[in-house]
């Protein structure tokens, strides 16, 4: 995507509604997001965002081993990531309604 700056910003909001959900890995989160209309999203985008989050510390990891084999990094919110998503929403809301109000004047 081009506007890797923009989408920075609404990816993490994404990814922490998703991990807001219950403790999730980061191929899980990679899924959801597929589901949702994120196809082209990829590990090297994917972590980078997880390790900002917590870094940030709004969201939590342990590590424990798979069914499948390997260690896995699962991710939990904290409290300072469901405050921030809170907050994430509501200032969601209200640029995208004001930037579709613009962008949809059709000759004002």
């Amino acid at each position: 995507m081009e506007d890797t700056q923009l989408m920075k910003g609404i990816l993490e909001g994404c990814v922490l509604a998703v991990i807001s959900k219950g403790e999730t890995y980061g191929y899980e989160i990679l899924q959801s997001l597929s589901t949702y209309g994120f196809h082209d999203l990829g590990e090297g985008t994917m972590y980078p965002v997880l390790t900002r989050l917590e870094k940030k510390e709004y969201i939590s990891c342990r590590r424990a081993k798979s069914p499948l084999g390997p260690i896995r990094k699962y991710y939990s919110i904290t409290e300072e990531g469901e405050e921030y998503l809170r907050n994430f929403k509501e200032n969601y809301e209200r640029i995208t309604k004001c930037a579709n109000e613009i962008l949809n004047m059709n000759g004002k």
